[in-house]
């Protein structure tokens, strides 16, 4: 709810996909919020239909537009678990309207990341590779772990599965979780990060963070965190079975920031969890 004590306007972009749905849902099931807009790309065949239908709430009025500039100058936030180049989009638009930007969007390079920070000069950028409690109290956990199984003793190695129409791998989620590993032993994730495995690859380098990628099915979300010594394995693992938790995730995220000053924010901060 806002300062005003009026609910807190609310756009899902991406609205008749998979996560819009569910972000629409969150939002009908939250208290203190409205959905005032919901975006999706011109020609969408949602276009002109009940947004509340579309995701299985009931009729709300609120009709599925392309009209992104008029949708967000009547918001306090947007909920965008979008592509990578939409969100550059939408986070350019956020910025101007001096609005909330929740992102929970991956694949994103340094340079759109880069573009995200520009934008959280105007707008309140809450961006996280995954927006559940668990996984965030999870990624504590793998820092402080990493922190005491040290190299040599101990290898990193992050699992994920995820469903079979996932595009970008690793997941957001298993980069947030090797960047906590790598932070407990105070290197770049960049330099020690191997993605891929193939043929002959001789021994395993010490020191590195090594991903694995599982694609089928209706996976939601397994993610597993391996620290491999001699003689014992410590594993710390997360699955997901309801795609809601995220976006509840996020509107938790929204409306944390809606009083907040400009800036880039994660979900560390909207849970208040330690970084250190």
């Amino acid at each position: 709810m806002t300062d005003t004590g009026r609910d807190m306007n609310l756009v899902v972009v991406g609205a008749a996909g998979r996560m819009g749905k569910t972000l629409i849902r969150a939002v009908a099931d939250t208290s203190g919020v409205t959905l005032s807009g919901a975006i999706e790309i011109a020609g969408s065949p949602a276009i002109g239909k009940d947004a509340g239908e579309i995701a299985g709430v009931g009729a709300n009025g609120v009709l599925i537009s392309d009209d992104t500039l008029g949708a967000f100058a009547e918001a306090d936030g947007v909920l965008d678990f979008t592509v990578p180049a939409a969100s550059v989009s939408f986070s350019e638009l956020a910025a101007q309207a001096r609005i909330v930007h929740v992102i929970g969007t991956t694949g994103c390079s340094d340079d759109d990341e880069e573009k995200f920070s520009a934008a959280a000069r105007h707008a309140r950028v809450i961006k996280s590779g995954n927006m559940s409690l668990g996984v965030n109290l999870l990624a504590v956990l793998v820092r402080q772990a990493a922190g005491a199984l040290a190299a040599p003793d101990f290898d990193i190695e992050v699992l994920e599965m995820h469903h079979k129409h996932k595009v970008d791998a690793p997941s957001g989620t298993a980069l947030l979780l090797g960047g906590a590993a790598a932070e407990g032993r105070e290197i770049a994730l960049a330099d020690k990060a191997v993605k891929t495995r193939d043929g002959i690859t001789g021994a395993r380098e010490e020191g590195t963070i090594g991903f694995a990628t599982l694609r089928g099915g209706s996976v939601i979300g397994e993610h597993s965190v391996l620290f491999a010594g001699e003689g014992e394995t410590i594993e710390i693992a997360h699955r997901a079975t309801d795609r809601l938790l995220f976006a509840r995730g996020a509107v938790k995220a929204a409306t944390w920031a809606y009083d907040k000053k400009p800036g880039r924010y994660d979900m560390l901060d909207v849970l208040g969890l330690p970084r250190t």
